[in-house]
């Protein structure tokens, strides 16, 4: 992007995503191709729901799942859908499926009933304030890609079936990945009766076309699919840093969250000595920065964060008494989490000792990692390699609904560089040449597991 602003860089169809459409640059010009600029042209289309009032594409979207923008937008993509020849579902947890059906004519079609579907897709719901290309792109990417074999005449030996989850978005309901894990079998009862924005999770299935009294029906068994792929913007730099135009994710971040608790005692401000005083605040800040040590001590991709402090009583003139504050950790090993909490519970005893205050913890939440494919980790590395593309392994450090579908068969994720690392802004953005490379590397990578089992 030298040498354009960001605005110049999102108007107007450069030459060289047109080279791309038709091959040229990808490192082979013969062979099936998804359509670059249509997929472009779809994705700027979609970012019409939920832009400001007033704004344009660069000033990002608020597409939260089932407000008017996120019906408006899945009514938009099924037309799509229709427009391509499929015939969209509305499965009970309201995810949209669609299944490609080559030949057109069912009783000449090659593919094997018996064989089990390729499943691909992702979502389109943002974060408020967020960008048009965080699950828009595999959304999109996966009807291009289902649009190119149908150009090309191409016939595969499993089902194809491309898939839009609905709310991925941790937003709605305080709860992320949600229809998914619904498909995934993770739902207890009186779910449907939690209550957000005035709306139970009930109603708010039914506005978006899910039907909750039969919501059981749409979980899947295992070994539902042959596999589960998913392509996504990588909402981090390292691909960009690395230049580097393919991330073949090792599989998606166990996740431990915990609550500390700091309890001290509130006193004056202006006439307790400092040698007297049990300050909450100052033990909550060591224990942050014990944080970030703990987490920095060994080598590797490991993260920590303390996002969230409250203090009490929270006044200018008053010693902190109390003080509560999350801390969350993330790495693909769930070992390598215990032993950096092991180590921030160690330092927080020091940190009570010195500062006169007790620190108590509690587990808030535990996901475990979700590891990808080895089988396809290597089918997308072939796929890329075929088109000339650059490729690397990386884990993912957010959550993805493959996590979900990891549970059920073999998963796979392709990541695409994110300019500057942002995401979940309205600065987030891909090239459109890497939209493209990584639709095309979803495309053969589903050639690639065709071959497979």
């Amino acid at each position: 992007m030298a040498g354009h602003t960001r605005r110049a860089f999102l108007q107007g169809l450069s030459s060289s995503v047109v080279g791309l459409a038709a091959g040229v640059g990808l490192g082979a010009q013969n062979g099936v191709r998804i359509d670059a600029r249509k997929l472009r042209e779809r994705i700027e289309k979609l970012s019409v729901f939920g832009r400001p009032a007033g704004g344009a594409f660069a000033d990002g979207v608020s597409r939260v799942a089932y407000s008017d923008a996120d019906v408006a937008g899945r009514r938009f993509v099924m037309a799509e859908m229709k427009a391509a020849g499929l015939q969209p579902r509305i499965d009970p947890a309201g995810n949209i499926f669609a299944r490609r059906v080559f030949p057109r004519d069912a009783a000449a079609r090659p593919v094997s009933a018996s064989e089990k579907p390729i499943l691909f897709g992702s979502h389109i719901d943002s974060v408020p304030n967020g960008g048009n290309f965080d699950g828009d792109l595999g959304s999109l990417g996966a009807l291009a890609a289902i649009e190119a074999l149908d150009a090309a005449g191409v016939a595969t030996r499993h089902p194809l079936e491309m898939v839009v989850w609905a709310h991925e978005e941790g937003f709605a309901f305080g709860r992320g990945l949600a229809c998914s894990r619904i498909v995934a079998g993770q739902i207890a009862g009186g779910d449907m009766e939690a209550v957000w924005n005035g709306m139970t999770r009930a109603d708010a299935i039914r506005r978006i076309g899910g039907d909750p009294g039969r919501i059981h029906e749409a979980r899947r068994p295992q070994g539902a699919h042959h596999c589960y792929l998913e392509l996504h913007i990588e909402q981090g730099g390292t691909l960009e840093r690395a230049r580097t135009d393919i991330g073949v994710v090792e599989g998606i971040v166990a996740i431990d969250r915990y609550e500390a608790a700091i309890t001290g005692f509130a006193n004056h401000a202006g006439t307790t000595p400092i040698p007297e005083r049990h300050d909450a605040m100052l033990a909550a800040a060591h224990l942050t920065v014990a944080v970030r040590d703990a987490v920095t001590r060994a080598p590797g991709r490991q993260v920590g964060t303390v996002g969230q402090i409250e203090i009490t009583p929270n006044s200018p003139n008053v010693i902190p008494g109390f003080a509560r504050l999350s801390i969350e950790l993330r790495d693909l090993s769930a070992q390598k989490l215990v032993t950096m909490m092991d180590d921030i519970r160690a330092r927080a005893r020091e940190i009570a000792a010195t500062t006169r205050t007790t620190i108590e913890f509690s587990q808030a939440m535990a996901a475990a990692p979700a590891v990808a494919t080895p089988e396809v980790q290597s089918a997308i590395e072939r796929a890329s390699g075929s088109l000339g593309l650059s490729a690397m392994r990386l884990p993912s450090g957010a959550g993805h609904d493959a996590q979900n579908m990891a549970l059920l068969g073999p998963m796979g994720m392709i990541f695409v560089p994110s300019v500057g690392g942002v995401s979940h802004s309205p600065k987030e953005l891909t090239s459109w040449e890497d939209c493209a490379r990584g639709a095309n590397a979803l495309l053969h990578t589903v050639l690639e597991m065709d071959r497979v089992g």
